[in-house]
């Protein structure tokens, strides 16, 4: 909170007699938090500032320090954690050295993750709740439970009555089988949290170039000359990523802005903060366009040759002269100019996003709207540019990959019948076997339609799957049973309502290492399941990081209490329904409940053509983690040694088989180098024509490509008639023929050859292509500002109004109804939400960290002076933060400048207080956190992204007033 924690008085030396006194006592909860503030933050504090580590001393076999090579579980970073482990108990532990993501560096939460697996505060066995009270139950009388329910369930009301969430927690491996349970259960009611962080990203981020991931680095920012920050907040959501950041700032004299309309600890960094209302992204990046076209500062060549619709915008952006975006975003032009007279004189520039900009109900439109700003610029493509998502989960980007998502399979294949067969074939499944485990469900042609081939209800919108009449929704009846499968519900909107629905399931199913707000937020006395999962750090297994980069994390320490790693229990759960033998019918199973890790990673190699998912064997992961030392620390790649070219973690698209030894693409869509080398071009995903337009690359290509154009995606057809197909080898061609013959593409054929034989020629299996600035399939073409649907602006509104209502994802959606509602006057203050460096999502495992948990001991609401004043609210009080839709909660106020007027903030690790009261009794003894406090999605309200259903969090509205 960036208070004073200390009065000046000296202390005695860190690694005093307190620490090791602590170290060897058992304190309660309220002795530990009234004490630890003498402890200056522990070993998070020793390890956090550099510390001391002491050399090594030769020891006996029995009383050996193993050392742990595994990935830290709090961002998407990818930060190294080496573990110290002595007969078994994880001793110690220090940031990884050789790591070029963290280059021995770790933030707060990192340097506590030791805690994360040790803590005294994790579900220690399986526990269901039996009038009103917490009961211990075995493994298999919870998988006999549960499984008998859920089986009941499916038979009165089909199998999308359950809904399976997953977890970005989970590793890759965990993910992929977790999407293939769900669809051999036979539901796409499957998700996990990218829906409610990034999904807007994903949909506005592919549908522009091809590909929804971040586009270069960390490290490659070392290269950026300048660097332009919106809706992020990195010196806090991930600490370690702001080295590199630094580092360009330092060597490049790179300036940063920083866009917010929070000044946070970020913006305390940039050389320009641009304060702006909450939702006005897109009339902001139109401001800063309408100069850089006004004064031709845009990069004319790179836009003829590989960008569409670019015409289309600058007819939009000249409605956003200075004075309009000034009435919109509050913004003066002055500065607007300034901004972007600094991004044309200092190229390359990165663009970096967080989700600031994603959780809008026209979040699509904003990651769009960034997009179009460096292709505008000539950045992307280029090392130093590019576009730089930050992701928040350690593997959201994996788990979102793998398919753990209500709308595609793994690779996002999409859910068609084409899709399917190609997993079919993957998996050697039956398709009609598996067509059979799903429902159907009456179109408005009146005929039947497989809900295999329909999105699922995502997890942003899972209680209304449970509230809404089914005779309103996409599916035969109400979700009865929820499997909540290492998620925080207290990180999702209107919580009121999620109560309501959590009391009206038949079966609820915590699946978690902490048992979560999902334990207390309802009044259930029963019907309730609590099954312990074990951390990330006692299994093992790849993970993803923002970069794209795959590492591997190996087991720390064997599963403590009686957790159990998440493939172990999916197996449990596949065997109680009767498939086990069919989910694993390639992978090895070490025991009949043990599916081998790394058979998982071979199968989920032989199918993730599409991203390239295919090249990272998991002995080339490990192999990478083991020579950390020999990647450059700026362009991760490798130096000699045994991974001689190789990019570090092989970051997606890594083509082909593991035997073709791509390098992996450090930087997508880099022209500069061939395809064989990490090179690429913009995907040809959207045609070949639009509108009689071009839509392929205009005269360029990669070094060493024989078409020096553009060209569409590869098929077997193409081979043939550029005469390639002689490349093919006999074993490739059967493959190929198998599929579909001459029709069969690079996506779906299982031998990798066409993409092989294409990399050989110097092209790109997906095709070289024009980036589009437009998206004709999207709701809103060229990106547009819209009002939030709860705006205190009312005088905008005519001007800018949001959607009309409609139906999608299985659900109605509500838009103009909501925003023709004024609001304003009665809640007349805007409310955002954020991140604290000391927490995690939705905090329950930070929170229960005593390391973490001394550092951030309230929930608070930030609050302008005039407003506070205005209020009659001192700083320290406690306050009523109420939505315009009932919720409320109860706070401390902090009162700072670092919120504009008419404006507050919250952030959203907290929970287990409940609109005014403490539900700490209703945890199960023993596991519940050491902080508690209000969620703020209490008091947020409804609003979800025109394509994608993200949550809106970042622009409401409320009132505030003294408790």
């Amino acid at each position: 909170m960036l208070r004073k924690k200390t009065n000046g008085v000296a202390r005695r030396p860190q690694g005093a007699s307190i620490l090791r006194d602590t170290a060897h006592k058992s304190v309660d909860r309220r002795t530990f938090l009234k004490g630890s503030g003498v402890a200056a933050g522990g070993l998070a504090a020793i390890t956090a500032t550099g510390g001391s580590v002491t050399k090594a001393q030769a020891q006996s076999s029995d009383d050996a320090v193993n050392l742990v090579k595994s990935v830290c579980t709090h961002c998407s970073v990818g930060c190294t954690v080496i573990a110290e482990v002595k007969n078994g108990v994880w001793t110690g532990q220090e940031p990884g050295w050789d790591s070029p993501f963290n280059l021995g560096a770790h933030c707060a939460k990192g340097a506590a993750v030791r805690e994360h697996a040790h803590g005294e505060r994790r579900l220690k066995y399986p526990m269901k709740k039996v009038g009103g009270e917490w009961t211990r139950i075995s493994w298999d009388e919870a998988i006999n439970e549960i499984g008998d329910q859920m089986m009941q369930i499916r038979e009165e009301s089909g199998p999308d009555s359950v809904y399976w969430l997953g977890s970005a927690k989970h590793n890759n491996e965990q993910a992929y089988l977790f999407r293939k349970f769900a669809a051999y259960w036979g539901t796409n009611n499957v998700d996990h949290q990218a829906r409610i962080c990034h999904s807007t990203t994903v949909a506005g981020v592919a549908n522009t170039w091809g590909y929804g991931a971040m586009t270069n680095s960390y490290n490659d920012i070392h290269n950026s000359k300048a660097i332009f920050i919106i809706g992020g907040n990195p010196a806090e959501a991930h600490p370690v990523s702001l080295l590199h950041l630094l580092r360009a700032k330092e060597q490049n004299n790179a300036p940063v802005i920083v866009c917010d309309p929070r000044f946070t600890r970020t913006a305390a960094h940039a050389d320009e903060y641009v304060r702006f209302r909450p939702g006005t992204d897109v009339a902001l990046v139109w401001g800063i366009l309408w100069h850089i076209f006004d004064n031709g500062w845009e990069d004319k060549e790179f836009i003829r040759t590989r960008v569409w619709g670019m015409d289309q915008i600058r007819e939009e952006v000249a409605k956003w002269n200075p004075e309009e975006v000034e009435r919109v975003t509050g913004t003066p032009g002055s500065q607007m100019k300034r901004v972007a007279r600094t991004l044309a004189n200092n190229r390359p520039g990165t663009v970096i996003w967080c989700m600031g900009g994603t959780q809008h109900t026209n979040g699509n439109n904003n990651t769009r709207a960034y997009c179009v700003l460096q292709l505008a610029l000539g950045n992307m493509g280029t090392s130093g540019g590019g576009t730089n998502i930050f992701r928040g989960h350690d593997n959201v980007q994996g788990a979102t990959d793998l398919g753990v998502l209500s709308h595609t399979l793994p690779g996002y294949y999409g859910l068609s019948a084409g899709a399917w067969g190609h997993w079919a074939r993957v998996w050697e499944e039956d398709s009609d076997w598996l067509k059979g485990q799903f429902a159907t469900v009456k179109g408005s042609d009146g005929k039947e339609k497989s809900l295999q081939n329909l999105t699922g209800i995502p997890v942003s919108r899972w209680i209304d799957g449970v509230l809404e009449d089914p005779d309103n929704t996409d599916q035969p009846n109400a979700v009865r049973a929820m499997v909540l499968w290492g998620h925080a519900p207290n990180s999702q909107t209107r919580m009121t309502e999620m109560k309501t629905a959590m009391e009206k399931l038949d079966t609820l199913v915590v699946i978690d290492p902490y048992p979560t707000v999902s334990a207390v937020l309802h009044d259930r006395t029963d019907g309730v399941y609590l099954l312990p999962a074990c951390t990330q750090f006692e299994t093992r297994g790849s993970v993803t990081a923002s970069n794209r980069s795959l590492q591997w994390r190996d087991k720390v320490v064997e599963p403590l209490f009686e957790s159990l790693p998440d493939e172990v229990i999916m197996a449990k759960f596949a065997n109680k329904f009767g498939w086990g033998d069919r989910l694993f019918r390639n992978i090895e199973m070490e025991d009949p409940e043990t599916p081998n890790v790394e058979d998982i990673t071979r199968e989920l190699n032989r199918g993730l053509w599409t991203i390239g998912y295919t090249g990272q064997s998991p002995e080339r992961i490990k192999s990478h983690m083991a020579n950390q030392h020999t990647f450059d620390r700026t362009t991760l790649q490798a130096v000699g040694g045994p991974n001689d070219g190789e990019y570090y973690g092989m970051p997606w698209p890594c083509w082909g088989t593991p035997e073709m030894k791509h390098p992996g693409t450090p930087n997508l869509y880099d022209m500069s180098k061939p395809v064989a080398e990490g090179g690429l071009c913009f995907r040809a995903r959207f045609g070949v024509e639009r509108d009689g337009d071009n839509l392929l690359a205009d005269g360029v290509s990669n070094p060493g490509a024989e078409i020096q154009d553009g060209y569409p995606e590869f098929t077997m057809q193409m081979l043939m008639d550029l005469g390639w197909d002689g490349d093919l080898t006999d074993e490739e061609r059967a493959a190929i023929e198998a599929v579909a013959g001459p029709k069969t593409n690079w996506k779906t054929d299982l031998s990798g050859g066409i993409q092989r034989v294409a990399i050989k020629h110097g092209c790109a299996p997906f095709g070289n292509a024009k980036a589009r600035a437009v998206v004709w399939t999207f709701p809103d073409p060229v990106p547009l500002h819209r009002e939030p649907l709860y705006t205190n602006r009312r005088d905008l509104v005519a001007d800018y109004p949001t959607y009309e209502d409609r139906k999608f994802y299985r659900l109605p959606t509500l838009y103009a109804s909501i925003q023709k509602q004024d609001f304003s006057k009665d809640y007349p203050i805007i409310l955002t939400s954020g991140r604290l460096v000391e927490y995690e999502g939705g905090g329950d495992e930070s929170r229960s960290n005593p390391w973490l948990a001394e550092l951030q001991q309230d929930m608070f609401v930030e609050i302008n002076p005039r407003d506070a004043n205005n209020l009659g609210v001192r700083d320290g009080a406690q306050v009523w933060v109420e939505g315009p839709e009932g919720g409320k909660v109860k706070v401390m106020a902090m009162v700072t400048e670092r919120v504009g007027e008419g404006v507050a903030f919250m952030p959203f690790h907290f929970g287990g207080h409940f609109q005014g009261e403490d539900q700490r009794s209703k945890y199960p003894k023993g596991a519940d956190p050491y902080v508690l406090g209000e969620s703020s999605n209490t008091a947020q309200t409804y609003g979800y992204d025109s394509v994608t259903q993200m949550q809106e969090t970042k622009a409401t509205l409320c009132k505030i007033s003294a408790a």
